[in-house]
């Protein structure tokens, strides 16, 4: 028996040594960096009246599906009226997603208004079909023990052949276009790596160069399903212009300032100044944050006034804030419940995964509450401070002004939204990137449902179209 044994061993060893992953770093180094992170999002068009800041969490196809549901719900809400009728797609001027939600923001954020294609494009695609799925296969037993069973070479590159073509972070750049926000998990520094520009500066790397499809497959890879998505740090060789923000040195520096900061302060300089890390090793970014809300909690850490992440002109101007945050998060009832034994094995992991993601989420959204409500007092403290002038520069005069006139909506949606019966038949719907086409439209229908069916959002709606009343748009 134990010759077997010993045969076996020499054989998985001489497999894996065969079987490798792609193990290349996603981007490139510069010796001349641009600029860092923009210090407040892109202003609202129009009058600048409402803005619409997003969040999506993950959860596979399904979490893409809830958030596009979303999407489709936003649309449907026009707002003026004549030329300048639009909907509040429009107003979204920052989103930011996880995993399967970061595959509805990113999309967002490329394609605009073509974003409504997604259904047809993905949603009813089957992603898996690149995956190596095959649990006892003796080349996948070699990968999954070398770090993860499906590299860069599997979903990345399928997203970017069939749903980013090719396209990378520049193409966010396009008019109109708001803020996106993509985040990893860096499992190294324990710390959320939002693919920004600060980031990718103290890595003396250009950000506007990386595939769109390498931040969404970081975000979506999975523990032990994906190996980690490898980044390049700094070296001797690979030295650039880069000075480290004022937000990073006051993070280093300020024992007051937050944990978070803090975290995501040490892990920058890391990159810069720790000679032992020279690769970023990335996995799913809901390890650190499922619902997709650090780079809006960070960006109001690390605002150095009182109004960002809004410009002075934008923080004058809006009289509505509306934030969603879209959790397609599940919840099944175990059998184990009802009986003295269990959970086994199998549902004990499950279980423990489980409540770790819920008590993080009630958690990481009761702190953004909290933040927005801090935040808003500041916002309004800065609005009434400032001179007739000013107020007449950015609004074009002083009519209906009320420097206190600021009202900001933050939300969740989930299918807790739902009756109960509709509530059951979503928690059954699995964690996958493959879904029968009843499956992605009965999650489409629950995102959309779940914003009308939310009394406070549509006040805000109201407000944000000067009147009571909703006007709903005709989808396509």
């Amino acid at each position: 028996m134990r010759w077997r044994v010993g045969w076996l061993a020499l054989a998985g060893t001489l497999l894996a040594g065969c079987v490798g992953n792609d193990v290349e770093p996603i981007n490139t180094h510069v010796t001349q960096v641009g600029p860092g992170s923009p210090a407040y999002i892109p202003d609202a068009p129009g009058d600048g009246s409402t803005v619409v800041a997003l969040s999506f969490s993950g959860g596979g196809t399904r979490a893409a599906a809830f958030s596009y549901g979303v999407l489709q719900a936003l649309d449907g809400v026009v707002v003026g009226s004549g030329p300048r009728a639009h909907t509040l797609i429009d107003d979204v001027r920052v989103v930011g997603g996880v995993s399967g939600g970061a595959v509805t923001a990113a999309y967002l954020g490329y394609k605009g208004h073509g974003y409504r294609d997604l259904r047809e494009r993905f949603l009813l695609q089957n992603a898996e079909s690149s995956l190596h799925t095959a649990k006892l296969a003796p080349a996948n037993l070699a990968r999954l023990w070398k770090g993860g069973i499906n590299d860069r070479s599997t979903l990345a590159a399928w997203l970017n052949s069939n749903l980013f073509d090719g396209a990378t972070y520049s193409a966010f750049k396009r008019p109109g276009a708001p803020l996106v926000w993509i985040h990893a998990s860096d499992i190294y520094n324990g710390t959320a790596f939002g693919f920004t520009y600060d980031r990718f500066a103290a890595i003396c790397s250009d950000l506007d160069r990386l595939r769109i499809a390498d931040a969404v497959a970081a975000s979506a890879a999975f523990p032990v399903v994906f190996a980690p998505l490898v980044v390049s740090t700094t070296t001797p060789k690979t030295k650039c212009n880069y000075t480290q923000p004022d937000w990073i040195r006051r993070g280093l520096q300020d024992p007051e300032a937050p944990l978070r900061v803090k975290a995501a302060a040490l892990a920058l300089d890391s990159y810069q100044n720790n000679d032992r890390v020279s690769y970023i090793k990335l996995l799913d970014g809901g390890l650190t944050d499922n619902i997709a809300v650090v780079g809006f909690a960070e960006s109001i850490d690390t605002a150095d006034s009182a109004h960002s992440p809004l410009s002075p002109a934008a923080a004058v101007r809006m009289r509505t804030l509306i934030m969603i945050v879209a959790d397609a998060g599940r919840r099944i009832e175990p059998d184990w419940v009802t009986v003295k034994q269990g959970p086994g094995l199998v549902d004990m992991i499950d279980a423990t995964a489980g409540t770790s993601i819920a008590s993080s989420v009630r958690d990481e959204f009761d702190a953004l509450k909290l933040e927005f409500r801090l935040w808003r007092e500041k916002l309004v403290k800065y609005r009434c401070s400032l001179p007739p002038a000013t107020v007449a520069r950015y609004r074009g005069g002083h009519s209906g002004w009320n420097c206190r006139d600021v009202r900001m909506t933050v939300e969740l949606v989930s299918f807790a939204d739902l009756p109960p019966a509709e509530g059951t038949a979503l928690n059954a719907i699995p964690t996958r990137l493959k879904l029968t086409p009843e499956q992605v439209d009965r999650t489409i229908d629950a995102g959309r449902e779940a914003v009308r069916a939310n009394t406070r959002l549509q006040q805000a709606f109201g407000r944000a179209q000067g009147r009571p009343g909703i006007v709903m748009a005709v989808l396509p």
